[in-house]
């Protein structure tokens, strides 16, 4: 049918299933199944950084001709053979329905991987890549880059923000391109964290990594919680976790007027009745948790600064992919978020759970709705599916992490 693809017998490492996938469909010649890879998952333009600046909003084709063929080839990429970001070399992202609808008529070659051991040209056909796009199989929503970091410091760091990419449906361990092109990096960081360069990226990926985003109220209660355990021995009763914390304004209310000589700023009434009903709002997800197999029935949350860890993991690779900071301060930023977590936690279903539950009052308000739900399916993925990086990622780091770091 005139399709060209990658063949020969030497061993090649697939950077994920995808590629997988479509190297062995194509050796095959089982072009329906390649067809459904293909049309199932993300297609990447690669693009100068200075051109997308300069005509945002659209993806200017960029044709380019193979001595090994006639006419023109448009270059697309799959995920696991993107490059980290360097220089101005970037990548938008689409897929084969959306490049089905605008195909160039002088553009004869759709050429899938070029330059690599899966490339493949397909002959411009745009009336089948809709019918392949229809109803392609779903891709698995945990993607691991089998080439990339899977072990260590570094993967440490990026399996803390694995919740996150993988209920994106993102590769959790990609350093530089997780989930969109260049331009749609960009414009998340602006969209969900008012980021538009690289000071407020710095700032904002500092603050993350030092616990100063999430609730300062949030962290209280548990802090208070934990005193209690570790001085009684066991949970403490809602009353009496209530009362504690009451106590403990009430003091340090008194420790500023005594300091200042000055009637405290703030509405102490207020902040206790807001301490209090926080303290419901947790104990209620909790046994929200416990019934979904997020929590034992001895446990609870320790901490809710995963949430803060989390999202720096991520936050230092989106940053990269928008071209705000470069790679050797992600991979450092990402070994503070490793360092940090350990600090609180002690495992990563400890780290888990501080995250969900950061995430919930952050936006869920006890609706139990998607933003509780789509994390009960992120966290039974990450506890069961053998290449989670929780059963591949030891919590604590070995000496000989130590020692290569």
């Amino acid at each position: 049918m005139g399709i060209q693809g990658a063949t020969g017998s030497a061993p090649w490492q697939a950077p994920t299933s995808v590629e997988q996938g479509l190297y062995d469909a194509g050796n095959s010649e089982n072009w329906p199944t390649f067809f459904d890879i293909l049309a199932g998952t993300d297609l990447y333009f690669p693009m100068s950084r200075e051109l997308m600046d300069a005509v945002p909003g659209s993806i200017p084709f960029r044709p380019f001709r193979d001595p090994k063929f006639d006419g023109l080839a448009l270059a697309v990429f799959t995920r696991g053979m993107l490059a980290p970001p360097v220089g101005d070399h970037i990548f938008e992202r689409s897929d084969l329905r959306s490049l089905a609808k605008v195909w160039p008529k002088s553009v004869r070659w759709l050429a899938v991987n070029p330059g690599t051991p899966v490339e493949t040209f397909l002959p411009a056909d745009p009336k089948r890549w809709k019918r392949h796009a229809k109803n392609p199989p779903a891709e698995r929503q945990l993607k691991t880059l089998w080439t990339g970091d899977r072990h260590g410091p570094l993967a440490h760091g990026m399996a803390c923000g694995a919740m996150l990419l993988v209920n994106n449906g993102s590769i959790w361990n990609h350093l530089g391109w997780q989930w969109g092109g260049y331009t749609e990096e960009k414009e998340l960081l602006r969209k969900w964290w008012s980021v538009t360069g690289r000071a407020e990226w710095v700032e904002t990926v500092e603050r993350l990594l030092n616990g100063e985003v999430v609730s300062p109220a949030w962290e209280f209660v548990l802090r208070v919680r934990q005193a209690l355990i570790l001085e009684y021995g066991a949970m403490p009763e809602a009353a009496h976790w209530r009362d504690t914390a009451e106590r403990v304004l009430v003091s340090r209310t008194a420790e500023v007027v005594d300091q200042t000589g000055k009637p405290p700023e703030f509405d102490l009434d207020a902040d206790i009745e807001l301490v209090r009903e926080l303290i419901g709002r947790v104990l209620r997800y909790e046994a929200r948790f416990r019934a979904d197999g997020l929590l034992d029935a001895d446990t609870c949350v320790r901490s809710v600064m995963a949430w803060d860890f989390g999202r720096a993991s991520c936050l230092a690779r989106w940053g990269l992919g928008a071209r705000y900071g470069e790679r050797d301060e992600t991979e450092r930023a990402l070994l503070r978020v490793g360092d940090a977590g350990r600090q609180v936690y002690r495992s990563w279903a400890e780290f888990a759970v501080g995250f969900v539950l950061g995430r919930c009052l952050h936006f869920d308000s006890e609706e139990f709705g998607d933003w509780y739900t789509d994390m009960v399916t992120v966290y039974q993925i990450l506890s069961t599916e053998p290449d989670s990086p929780w059963l591949s990622v030891p919590w604590e780091q070995s000496p000989a992490d130590l020692t290569e770091h």
